[in-house]
């Protein structure tokens, strides 16, 4: 088989998606799936993962066993690297890649580390269906709102103070251990950690029948627009937004500890293990780990596992911008960006060529996966040629040197691994 060929993704639908062809999901899907209007598009899948796997195109074969039978297109060294438990030895990609239609909003999440994937798996098997870790990366297509990571411990507790909704959850003595703490420490040590955990696990446990009534009143006073001092305006609009999606959910008070993020096309943000967050609305590229693990606790239908949540999350309380993935040049021109996070199992290229000209890009030690999501060119390679369009998925091989051409204006997203 040839080191470079299309293979076929496949599409999830999900209440959250954006609805037909608004969503760019429906946009790329396979010519075989057959749009509804009225319907969700929430994520096409491009990958290994047991869950939905990919196919070959011409010859419909799950593209793991193609790989597990010419490991070569693996690379040695990746073979080497991910070959434990749910590694490449069974040809299986080190990762997933993903493109996310976001209309409603995403669950209160996080992603276990390691030990924590395999001991899951180990004991729920039923609900954690592999055993790998999922760090993850999100590179936005349209403008971008996410909550992301734990916000500074003083703007947690200004948010706390303005806000009685909230301060009636936590239990005055937590709250006030936690209030001394803010006000005179750097959120970096173990005392900080703890304090944060204690406010977030009041939260989070806090009894429906209190939820129900402060959420009530919060959200009344809010569509009144009658604020506090202190009670920041894009909270308020976050807390309508998650109350109309997900009426009297617990979720809805992390608006006031998470911190809310606006990405615009070409940013990104990496969230590693431990880190929780929540997709609020947009398109994406994500790339992780090859692992559908996600521990939730709240805005969503499905089961919540708040134990597993709050104590596997880190307790990391900083600006947004420590989630940032800080863009660099990839070759010689400024066609290709790279997006390197600081995992090994993935990172990212974005290709956006004009029409008429051609980009080179080096031959990786892994395997790589890459969609055109706009216009359309070929990619070649020593041997070969494949024609391109806006929702065709290649998969290139390791050790394989390609050149993209454009016709129009082409751009690609490639995720590989090295």
């Amino acid at each position: 088989m040839a080191p470079v060929f299309k293979i076929v993704p496949t599409t999830q639908q999900y209440d959250w998606g954006k609805i037909g062809r608004d969503s760019k999901v429906a946009q790329l899907a396979p010519s075989s799936v057959s749009i509804d209007e009225t319907a969700p598009y929430a994520e096409l899948w491009m990958g290994t993962h047991v869950k939905s796997p990919s196919t070959i195109q011409a010859t419909s074969q799950p593209l793991s066993e193609a790989l597990a039978a010419q490991p070569e297109l693996l690379g040695n060294s990746v073979a080497r690297k991910f070959q434990s438990g749910y590694g490449t030895d069974k040809g299986n990609l080190p990762f997933l890649f993903k493109v996310l239609s976001i209309h409603k909003a995403l669950s209160i999440q996080t992603h276990p580390d390691e030990p924590t994937a395999r001991e899951l798996h180990r004991t729920q098997g039923d609900i954690y269906k592999d055993p790998n870790h999922k760090p993850e990366m999100a590179l936005a297509l349209t403008p971008f709102l996410a909550l992301c990571g734990f916000m500074p411990l003083s703007d947690i507790a200004t948010n706390i103070a303005s806000t009685p909704e909230v301060a009636s959850l936590i239990p005055p003595t937590t709250l006030s251990a936690f209030q001394a703490i803010a006000s005179s420490s750097t959120p970096s040590g173990p005392t900080e950690k703890q304090a944060l955990k204690d406010v977030f696990s009041a939260v989070m446990t806090a009894t429906d029948s209190i939820v129900q009534d402060q959420l009530g009143k919060l959200v009344a006073r809010y569509k009144a627009r009658d604020l506090n001092p202190g009670e920041r305006p894009e909270i308020v609009d976050l807390v309508l937004r998650l109350d109309s999606q997900f009426p009297g959910d617990i979720g809805i008070f992390c608006a006031f500890l998470l911190n809310q993020i606006k990405l615009q096309p070409g940013e990104a943000i990496f969230l590693g293990a431990g880190e929780p967050h929540a997709y609020i609305e947009g398109d994406i590229m994500e790339c992780m780990a090859n692992s559908d693990n996600v521990i939730r606790a709240g805005l969503t239908p499905k089961l919540r596992d708040i134990p597993n949540l709050v104590s596997g999350l880190t307790y990391e309380a900083a600006s947004p911008e420590r989630h940032f993935v800080e863009p660099t040049p990839f070759g010689s021109s400024s066609a290709s960006t790279l997006y390197d996070p600081p995992v090994p199992e993935f990172s990212v290229v974005q290709l956006a060529l004009g029409g008429g000209k051609s980009e080179s890009h080096r031959a990786f030690g892994g395997p790589s996966i890459a969609i055109a999501t706009e216009g359309n060119g070929s990619v070649r390679w020593d041997g070969g040629k494949e024609d391109i369009k806006a929702g065709d998925v290649i998969f290139i091989g390791a050790g394989t040197e390609v050149n993209f051409d454009a016709v129009q204006d082409l751009v690609v997203y490639r995720a590989f691994a090295e």
